[in-house]
């Protein structure tokens, strides 16, 4: 008999004990922890005392503000979102700063769910009033009006579980991937033909690369629309917070990194639209400034992509912000020159002082410009060696850009011996503007062919012609074709070219001969001359070089 009231009164101590324990864990609305503190463990299965759950909702009766209590929780479980109790702030006079307005507010979940939160009402925190307006809308999104009604269609067997998961949820999972798939076949050739029309009204005409790009972006976007869809549909399937929790970040996870995919390819699409732009324009330089462009798009969209990827594992944005804005600023002190450089890359791209093949002489540096980096500028000079100019620098000395000249000018001086007779000057002179008319690469409206003095060794013929082509190495093609056009037209008419020389006069001995050379001035020769040494310059093939 002893042992039975030992065994009795050891009953009820463990009784009261938890009774005790049970009546410790009170309303707490002191702080936005203790509010959602109270509000979830009131509501739990083994802790279900919905009236105390129902304190956190201010300005109702018990019975509706129990009604709003649960559902807000069905709502979040249906979501999947899972409250951390260390990331809600325990000061009672917490104020929320992210907004335009700094006031007693705590959101729970900023970025997926914004239209639930707290705020400060006295000396207690409540479930805001919005919150509680909207969360009949709220429910009703998360749960449509099909689901009350499956609940009753589903027979009893049904219900039997298996794996922990009731038998028709397996079925409506089977379903709903089964619709998913549709929906991504149907949308996927809706999008694509979208795009093309879209391209055509853009591009005026069928570019294959951006046909094989859009293909790939109509891909995402399908699969976007399917992500939307199982978001929208799944917390119908009522599984409970720990699968919505996982299914739902996985779903935000590929909703993330579909939008990544989806930007990258809009980069091509437009960066593939904006060379085809580039091509049509004169400058130069605008080619350059696609790949560039095509880097920091490419570069922005994976950074917020990431940043993005951070938040959904639980990342603080705030403070993540902040640590990139300092990083970022110790970054720039500690390589001031990269900053310089990537300034100076801008302003050369506003100035546009050359352009991309232009022949520019910058300070000791002279040569043709290949490229245009966001540090440095490439220049190959004329022996082929490479100067890497930093953009800094460039965008402060003084650029000689021969490029922007609207024709090469050339000049040089012919030297005809002094005894050469004035009938074979002027039919070398016409001959040599005969020729300079002829050639392909000369303005033949704007030159100048004048005996214009006498040197200290030679009779100056001044030869003065604009080039058309801008480019350097097709200027020296053009040089050489002319030169050699000048000295068959020398060898023909028996003209020699003077070279620096002292010439001592002598009586002549009636048994010796002068070295003066005798020329011929014979006018029907001199033109038979002219006019073959025209002949065959008109009939060679011009080759431009390189430029």
């Amino acid at each position: 008999m002893r042992y039975i009231f030992w065994i009795l009164f050891f009953v009820s101590y463990l009784g009261f004990a938890q009774t005790k324990q049970q009546d410790s864990i009170r309303v707490d609305l002191s702080s936005p922890n203790a509010t959602v503190y109270t509000h979830l463990y009131f509501l739990q299965s083994d802790s279900f005392e919905p009236k105390k759950a129902g304190k956190t909702i201010l300005g109702l009766s018990e019975e509706k503000a129990i009604q709003k209590a649960i559902k807000i929780k069905q709502v979040l479980d249906g979501k999947g979102l899972f409250v951390d109790f260390n990331k809600i702030p325990n000061n009672p006079n917490y104020k929320d700063t992210i907004g335009y307005s700094s006031y007693y507010k705590y959101i729970l979940f900023p970025q997926r769910m914004p239209q639930i939160y707290l705020e400060k009402v006295g000396e207690k925190w409540y479930y805001s009033t919005e919150t509680v307006t909207k969360i009949e809308d709220l429910y009703k999104e998360v749960f449509p009006w099909y689901v009350q009604k499956l609940q009753t269609i589903i027979p009893v067997s049904g219900h039997k579980k298996l794996l922990g998961v009731e038998l028709w949820q397996f079925v409506a999972l089977l379903l709903l991937v089964f619709l998913s798939y549709i929906l991504f076949l149907v949308v996927k050739r809706i999008a694509f033909f979208i795009l093309k029309k879209i391209q055509h009204q853009i591009t005026k005409n069928t570019n294959l690369e951006v046909d094989k790009v859009l293909k790939k972006l109509a891909h995402p976007l399908s699969l976007l629309l399917v992500v939307a869809f199982l978001d929208k549909i799944f917390p119908s399937l009522q599984f409970g917070l720990d699968v919505n929790t996982w299914v739902f970040l996985v779903l935000n996870i590929a909703e993330t990194v579909f939008w990544i995919y989806v930007f990258l390819k809009l980069v091509q699409v437009v960066m593939h639209i904006y060379a085809e732009f580039t091509e049509r324009t004169h400058s130069r330089l605008d080619d350059q400034l696609v790949p560039i462009l095509n880097s920091f798009f490419t570069g922005v969209v994976i950074v917020v992509g990431l940043f993005r990827l951070l938040i959904l594992f639980g990342v603080d944005a705030t403070t993540m912000l902040a640590g990139a804005t300092i990083g970022g600023l110790a970054f720039a002190l500690a390589s001031q020159d990269t900053v310089k450089n990537l300034i100076g890359t801008i302003m050369i791209f506003l100035d546009k002082p050359f352009h991309i093949e232009d022949w520019i002489e910058a300070g000791e540096v002279v040569g043709t410009v290949e490229k245009v980096g966001f540090r440095s500028t490439r220049v190959r000079a004329a022996d082929t060696s490479v100067y890497q100019i930093p953009n800094s620098k460039l965008s402060e000395i003084v650029i000689n850009n021969k490029g922007l000249r609207l024709f090469r000018r050339y000049n040089t001086n012919l030297g005809l011996r002094y005894d050469t007779p004035p009938e074979l000057i002027e039919a070398f002179v016409k001959g040599v503007r005969e020729i300079v008319i002829s050639h392909p690469e000369t303005r033949s409206d704007s030159f100048n062919v004048e005996f214009t003095g006498f040197g200290d060794s030679a009779l100056l013929i001044m030869v003065n012609v604009y080039f058309k082509s801008l480019a350097w190495g097709i200027e020296q093609s053009s040089k050489h074709r002319l030169h050699i056009a000048i000295v068959k037209l020398a060898a023909e008419l028996g003209v020699d070219f003077a070279f620096p020389s002292t010439t001592v006069t002598i009586e002549q001995f009636p048994e010796k001969k002068g070295l003066l050379p005798k020329y011929d001035i014979n006018e029907e020769r001199i033109n038979g001359a002219i006019a073959k040494v025209l002949e065959e310059f008109k009939g060679e093939k011009f080759e431009s070089g390189d430029a």
